[in-house]
């Protein structure tokens, strides 16, 4: 990694499938190092999970040595079930990013979708486009979840909290 990089980790927080993407760039030039999704068995209890997702979060930051963590912020209209366990899967998340002394920022669903799209009510697919343009991509990562954290990390990029990594 160069000197005037940064190396950013994204997150799109679940509990059955939670999305990363490690990104490196500088100015308008980003790369996509390593992406991919942690799918955990819904026949296993939450305690266990929970570890499942934390040990690969670890690896992740571990393996790739990135300086910064982008996390989606938790948006839920009716499902508090679900809002309450994908919540606990993002504080397993936070607390590895906390340990390895990772910068953390949040950022809303809507703060991702007009940083990418300049449109706050850009569809997947956009996103998805974006994803794949921004990065030159010959796909659309799948699952969604998988290019839901390249926009997260895309995100964290373009915000000037990160910019003493690009300086």
């Amino acid at each position: 990694m160069c000197c005037n990089s940064m190396r950013i980790l994204g997150i799109d927080p679940g509990i059955g499938r939670c999305g990363w993407a490690v990104i490196e760039g500088s100015g308008n030039s980003f790369k996509a190092i390593a992406y991919g999704c942690i799918e955990t068995s819904s026949k296993k209890e939450v305690g266990e999970r929970l570890t499942e997702i934390y040990e690969e979060i670890t690896n992740i930051i571990k393996k790739y040595s990135p300086k910064a963590l982008s996390i989606e912020e938790l948006f839920f209209n009716n499902n508090e079930k679900t809002a309450f366990v994908v919540g606990q899967a993002r504080g397993v998340i936070l607390l590895a990013a906390a340990q390895n002394n990772l910068e953390i920022s949040i950022y809303t669903p809507l703060q991702v979708k007009i940083a990418l799209t300049g449109y706050g009510r850009a569809e997947k697919s956009q996103i998805g486009k974006m994803v794949k343009t921004v990065f030159s991509l010959k796909e659309i990562p799948k699952p969604d979840d998988t290019a839901d954290a390249l926009a997260v990390a895309l995100t964290g990029a373009f915000s000037s909290k990160f910019s003493k990594y690009s300086k």
